[in-house]
């Protein structure tokens, strides 16, 4: 194991952000140099809190199955190329995940049954960074070609991981996405406050060394059809993401300055990286109201913040959770508790508890308040508090209230694949979809999630995949379909 009295003597300790007056004026990571770099004078030391447990939950919390004691000692050994070998065993992508996820991983750690966690995320990520500066992230080609080919549809963490497993595996693979810049969400729906584009461009790159191809700006479904993929790939693996938004049918719903927040981040996003946009959606000199508490809704205010907004309220329907565990999610779950982003610590309000009943307009036809309403969750039902009713003032509107499943006109209703109870692609415990041949990985078959997932997919529906293609595969297959995280 590590520092054998690691967790006795040292207390946790996780990066510090730039001050929130100085990185506000800009788009770069909210971290001095990176999240890596930010902790790495006390990382070893952090790394040596990890207890090598018998029975290491934090594996069980993570579902790509990280191997995270054996990284931790390795760390605090000052064996930086054999921890990113052990890392990148299980995550072809740790400045991903190292940036983005909320660590179900570090709620599951043993020690934070009675102590503050180890800084699992931290040391992840400072693995990875240091691994790019000293060179040992390297092309990994295959050693042969299958003859067999894959079309991976969606550029997103899925259908990426999907695609370095298959391509090492020896397959001529094929990436398609929509927009004109490999990435999906990691690239226009991530802001570069969270991760700068540089960590994306970078693990691009060493896929197009190993023999991925990528084609951007291909609508499939439209320029190249469901028929046409089948016709010319042996086989195909859908990843485009769960990208139908939740939508919120009140009175003034039509009204101009209310947008879906994947209207408004991609827009940001290229802008922050120097392209120009017509006609784009800002909140400058605006009243925002963002409606929805989660990851997307904290990445819009980040993005208001630096727009420079009038003022920003965030609003959650469900009423604000403890500050600390309560007892109906012990350990090791993931727990529901009121959480601060560093785009919350920036600015804005969050309001708990309330929903909206109608959007008021002006005389021009745009939005100019919101009417809302105090509710309470009873009986399994949320409930009006009668009196409560009020307006705020909102001149951009910005629904994040998540996803209901892929898109299905185009691609999905070309191949004829079934749908599950929820409107996702089905698939069987090989990921394979009620279309021989035809695949799923990532939310379009799983629905919204994390990262983490996203990537558990896109490995294990490689290995199936391979097996496939071959009748065997020594790909890993880290998850099932039906699995569930150990998180609530």
């Amino acid at each position: 194991m590590a520092d054998p009295r690691g967790f006795l003597k040292d207390g946790r300790q996780v990066a510090e952000r730039r001050p929130v007056e100085e990185r506000v004026q800009d788009w770069n990571e909210v971290y001095p140099g990176s999240a890596g770099r930010a902790l790495l004078p006390i990382i070893t030391q952090q790394a040596g809190r990890c207890m090598d447990c018998g029975i290491p939950f934090c594996h069980q919390g993570c579902p790509l199955g990280n191997i995270i004691p054996e990284w931790n000692d390795l760390v605090w050994r000052d064996d930086w190329e054999g921890a990113i070998e052990r890392l990148h065993a299980t995550n072809n992508f740790p400045e991903f995940t190292g940036r983005l996820c909320p660590a179900p991983c570090e709620t599951a750690c043993v020690l934070g049954i009675n102590q503050d966690p180890v800084t699992i995320k931290n040391v992840e990520v400072t693995i990875i960074d240091k691994a790019w500066d000293a060179g040992y992230v390297r092309p990994q080609p295959p050693e042969w070609l299958s003859g067999r080919t894959v079309a991976v549809i969606g550029s997103g963490p899925a259908g990426l991981a999907a695609a370095q497993q298959l391509t090492r595996a020896g397959h001529t693979v094929a990436v398609y996405e929509r927009a004109d810049k490999i990435g999906g969400l990691l690239r226009y729906g991530i802001p570069e406050f969270k991760m700068e584009k540089k960590h994306l461009d970078k693990r691009l790159e060493q896929m197009r060394r190993e023999g991925t191809v990528f084609r951007a700006g291909v609508e499939v479904g439209e320029t190249l059809t469901g028929d046409q993929l089948r016709d010319r790939y042996d086989a195909v693996v859908l990843a485009m993401g769960s990208t139908e938004a939740r939508d919120l049918p009140v009175t003034g719903r039509e009204l101009g300055g209310i947008h879906q927040a994947m209207e408004f981040l991609p827009q940001a996003n290229r802008v922050a990286l120097g392209e120009s946009v017509e006609g784009q959606i800002t909140a400058t000199g605006k009243h925002v109201v963002i409606i929805g508490g989660g990851d997307t809704g904290a990445d819009c205010l980040g993005t208001s913040t630096r727009q420079g907004a009038a003022s920003i309220t965030q609003l959650e329907i469900m009423g604000e959770p403890p500050a600390a565990r309560p007892a109906s999610q012990p350990w090791p779950t993931y727990p529901m508790i009121f959480r601060v982003s560093s785009a919350h610590e920036e600015a804005g309000e969050r309001v708990y508890a309330v929903s909206t009943k109608e959007f008021l307009g002006d005389e021009d036809g745009n939005v100019r308040a919101l009417r809302l309403v105090d509710v309470v969750f009873e009986g399994g039902k949320l409930t009006e508090i009668e009196g409560t009713e009020r307006e705020i003032p909102a001149e951009l509107v910005l629904f994040a209230m998540g996803f209901v499943g892929p898109e299905k006109p185009g691609l999905v209703e070309q191949l004829g694949v079934d749908l599950d109870e929820r409107g996702n692609v089905a698939r069987d415990a090989s990921f394979q979809t009620s279309v021989p041949g035809v695949f799923v990985a990532g939310d379009a078959g799983r629905g919204q999630s994390l990262i983490v997932w996203a990537i558990a997919e896109g490995r294990a529906a490689a290995a199936a995949v391979d097996r496939f293609l071959t009748g065997e595969t020594t790909l890993p297959a880290p998850i099932q379909p039906t699995d569930r995280p150990l998180v609530v």
